[in-house]
């Protein structure tokens, strides 16, 4: 057996701020980075072709950093249980190590492959928390349970010490010549295109692929967006989030790195708007790890409702409603322009997820999980815990307290687009309307048949009433 430690990327296309990496390297200089294009998850429905094609940028600027450090980074293509054990038995590696995630999939996969290494006597890194700044078991109520409502869970969250950025990877060594053939000899392939893949994306991405750009974004976001932050995230015409979510899903920023430079920001804040800003984001961060714990201490969330109110509840089935909604043909302003601007970028502003998945089942009445399966289907930054987080908030399916909540496309698009500037630019059609009847949705039939933009395909009261009648009558049946 040789001193190799195969390092297998999953959630972390970087090599600084990289827990499981600094544990590879202390225990040997030859490390030698490995990435599974996986079929079972490549070959889902529910894979955004703008997500693929950002992944393939991230590792090959990973690639690349493995050269700078000394090594490689393999890639293979097959099921990840068969094939990352043949890869570490080929090259008789001392060990293979990784971070653990908290979806339902990657744990049982993971249980697997722990147990097809210890059959060859691998060793494997246990456990190891990298994509979380505190992990499930550290997180728990007075009596031990998990939590199920976000400001408790902050309230505990921000009190337990973070860890501070790990070094990044750097002097170590690769394969030799005659172990590369070897590796070759069992599947490590070239990195694939996205479109070699299958899955075409020619617009632009949000975010520039890749660790570098991903510090870059982060300390220009540090530097002068965290401070107005607060006021500037809700409003979708504004540039003021970090836009680093694509960046968190797929690990090529350290979450330590995140954290660290709120702290960094905190310390520079000179008045008590700027410091209730960096604390805004800070919650935000929050609300993140607090929908990976969920789906950690709750897989059966990847399937359905949290509340028993809304297991099995009698969402309608309408597919001119659902394709409506898809293409932002919806005759509500500002429902169409975050569905436009979703499909066109790959990224929607997060008022706007709230507004179209409330629109999606409270006007609409339609099942959340195809919803959020559509979302995944389409984002760059589509991460299952967070997606499911928000999709189940909307719905008033998941884990919040208050009971129902109905978002008025009209009065959201009043408050958070006042000047219509959003809508004008996703919902070119409408740039000539007057701003109130652009935001109110009063559009004459006349006029939106001249204009070309659909009439309203729902009433919003009739709609929440019908709604909340479904709600009452599904209570009912729970209770009795």
């Amino acid at each position: 057996m040789s001193d190799l430690i195969l390092f297998w990327h999953r959630r972390d296309l970087r090599t600084s701020d990289n827990t499981g990496l600094i544990a590879a390297k202390e225990q040997t200089r030859k490390v030698v980075g490995i990435f599974c294009l996986d079929p079972n998850i490549l070959e889902s429905d529910d894979i955004a072709p703008v997500r693929v094609t950002y992944m393939i940028g991230c590792l090959q600027a990973l690639q690349k950093s493995y050269v700078e450090a000394g090594s490689q980074l393999l890639i293979l293509h097959g099921n990840p249980t068969q094939v990352i054990p043949q890869m570490a038995a080929a090259l008789t590696a001392k060990g293979v190590f990784w971070n653990w995630d908290v979806e339902p999939y990657s744990q049982k996969r993971d249980t697997v492959i722990v147990d097809a290494l210890k059959e060859k006597g691998i060793e494997f890194l246990d456990r190891n928390w990298d994509q979380i700044l505190n992990v499930p078991d550290e997180i728990r109520t007075g009596t031990g349970s998990q939590y199920t409502v976000y400001s408790p869970f902050w309230k505990n969250w921000s009190t337990k010490p973070k860890a501070k950025p790990v070094p990044k990877l750097e002097d170590i060594s690769g394969l030799t010549a005659a172990e590369m053939q070897i590796a070759q000899a069992n599947g490590a392939i070239a990195l694939p295109s996205a479109k070699d893949l299958g899955f075409i994306w020619d617009g632009d991405l949000v975010i520039e692929p890749g660790e570098v750009a991903a510090l870059e974004r982060l300390e220009e976001f540090a530097a002068t967006g965290i401070n107005s932050y607060q006021e500037d995230r809700n409003f979708p015409a504004v540039d003021g989030t970090s836009r680093l979510s694509a960046a968190l899903k797929f690990g090529v920023i350290g979450i330590r790195t995140v954290w660290q430079a709120t702290l960094e920001a905190m310390e520079n804040s000179r008045s008590d708007e700027t410091t209730a800003a960096i604390r805004t984001w800070q919650q935000e961060i929050a609300w993140r790890e607090f929908y990976q714990h969920a789906m950690y201490n709750f897989p059966e969330l990847a399937e359905g409702a949290f509340r028993e109110t809304f297991k099995n509840f009698p969402w309608e089935s309408n597919d001119e409603y659902y394709q409506a909604w898809c293409e932002g043909r919806t005759g509500y302003p500002i429902v169409d322009a975050a569905m436009r601007q979703m499909n066109e970028l790959g990224w929607m502003h997060n008022r706007c997820r709230m507004i179209v998945a409330s629109f999606f089942t409270k006007d609409l009445l339609l099942d959340p999980r195809l919803g959020e399966k559509y979302f995944m289907q389409k984002l760059i930054d589509g991460d299952l815990s967070a997606n499911n987080g928000g999709w189940q908030w909307s719905a008033s399916s998941g884990m919040d307290p208050k009971p129902v909540r109905i978002f008025n496309p009209a009065s959201q698009a009043q408050k958070f687009d006042a000047e219509g500037e959003y809508i004008r630019q996703w919902v070119p059609e409408l740039r000539s309307v007057d701003t109130g009847d652009l935001l109110t949705g009063n559009i004459t039939p006349l006029e939106r048949d001249a204009l070309g933009y659909p009439q309203p395909i729902v009433d919003h009261k009739i709609q929440q009433r019908i709604f909340k009648d479904k709600y009452q009558q599904r209570k009912g049946v729970i209770s009795s």
